[in-house]
């Protein structure tokens, strides 16, 4: 990564980035890039626990039956003191 790219990717990012320290970010961005490509080509295999002479196994279920879309959402603007439309209204913090 060079250093127009870095600071493009500021200005995408909305961030002010001086020229001393887009210098900077392109040295870490290239050892960091490494580094997740190092991550990504680990080998991973699942959870596997021994407790009390038993073998436990990390297993995930199959998502089969999704609730219906909506549903709690309903539920929760019913509940809500204030909306605004499908919108749970609340007070401004900033």
């Amino acid at each position: 990564m060079d250093k127009e790219k870095v600071l493009n990717l500021a200005k995408l990012a909305r961030i002010e980035v001086g020229d001393d320290e887009a210098e900077n970010l392109t040295r870490e961005f290239d050892a960091i890039l490494n580094y997740v490509g190092e991550v990504k080509s680990a080998k991973v295999s699942p959870l596997v626990l021994d407790f009390q002479g038993e073998t436990l196994i990390n297993v995930m279920r199959e998502d089969t039956n999704p609730h219906e879309s909506g549903l709690y959402t309903k539920k929760i603007l019913e509940q809500a003191p204030a909306r605004e439309g499908d919108y749970i209204k609340v007070k401004r913090i900033l």
